[in-house]
């Protein structure tokens, strides 16, 4: 299988590197800095936790011309640069899958009305990253990046199947959902909140963790989204969710402090900075779902004036 990565930020890098230590056929698109950097020192990774560095010479492009040949594109990038990506990727015809790879609380329909519905998957990483210089500093889980994708229509169809066991041979740990949109809104509702609360407390994760009134407000307002969800009719998934919905106030949030004041947390905050026109992007996007429903939002509108502060 040959594979496209467009996209060279952490995640990007990360996915990239480990194709092409696993020997697979791999290519990444980059552009200005980013470029320069990975042909001059490769995709150099170094693990949060122990230190260890690793570098690849992954074959980079600049473009996506339209005679280009790939059986998989991962779009990795923030949900503000999709829009620009989207022609390049709709004149080559020659690619059967685009896979994008990240936040999106407005469903697919933009992706769909592109490349048309048979070409798109949705997915979303579970790992983190953070670029240093040239340095992409990463975290995984122990069995690998870690990525959960799906069929628009929620089947478990053959193509899946394929990519997925393509993925899992090559290191990664691939999950399957049964609907990738409901996930990613669930997402939106819980880090849309946590993101505002983050820049509310300066960019300090840690400082957050000891606002218990803060915490206190960010789990209002993921509450409420729950609520615009689900008064649009989708349903909950995961379905561990609900902890956070009927686990009483008083055992939460000083669970949720606990959760935010440990390395992990500040770790995947740490991109933050360089995410903040997309996550403005996507709390917009969110936004939208909730003017279209009777809920009221005081707390999740507050914080999401903190995301364009």
């Amino acid at each position: 299988m040959r594979f496209l990565v467009y996209g060279a930020g952490p995640i990007g890098s990360i996915c990239a590197a480990k194709l092409h230590e696993a020997g697979r056929n791999v290519s990444v698109l980059a552009r200005g800095e980013r470029l320069s950097d990975i042909r001059e020192h490769g995709i150099v990774l170094e693990d949060f936790d122990t230190g260890h560095r690793t570098r690849s010479q992954v074959f980079v492009v600049e473009q996506l011309r339209q005679e280009d040949v790939y059986d998989l594109v991962l779009v990795v990038m923030g949900k503000n640069k999709i829009k620009g990506v989207l022609p390049s990727l709709a004149l080559n015809r020659h690619t059967p899958n685009v896979l994008f790879v990240g936040n999106n609380a407005a469903g697919p329909d933009e992706m769909v009305q592109a490349l048309g519905r048979e070409r798109v998957l949705l997915g979303f990483p579970l790992m983190s990253g953070a670029l240093d210089g040239y340095v992409v500093r990463y975290r995984t889980g122990p069995k690998g990046p870690k990525i959960l994708m799906g069929e628009l229509d929620g089947s478990i169809s053959q193509r899946i199947k394929r990519i997925a066991e393509e993925l899992n041979s090559a290191g990664f740990s691939i999950s399957i959902s049964p609907d990738m949109d409901a996930w990613l809104k669930y997402h939106a509702a819980v880090i849309i909140p946590l993101a505002g609360g983050w820049r509310m407390a300066g960019g300090d994760i840690r400082k957050l963790a000891r606002m218990r009134d803060g915490v206190r407000f960010i789990l209002k307002a993921i509450r409420e989204g729950f609520e615009v969800l689900d008064e649009l009719g989708i349903h909950m998934t995961p379905r561990k969710l609900h902890l956070i919905k009927w686990v009483p106030e008083w055992i939460l949030v000083p669970y949720m402090q606990r959760l935010l004041n440990t390395k992990r947390a500040a770790d995947a905050f740490a991109h933050g900075r360089a995410a903040r026109d997309g996550v403005k992007l996507f709390a917009d996007e969110f936004l939208v779902l909730a003017r279209r429903t009777s809920v009221q939002t005081p707390a999740l509108d507050q914080l999401c004036k903190y995301l364009t502060a």
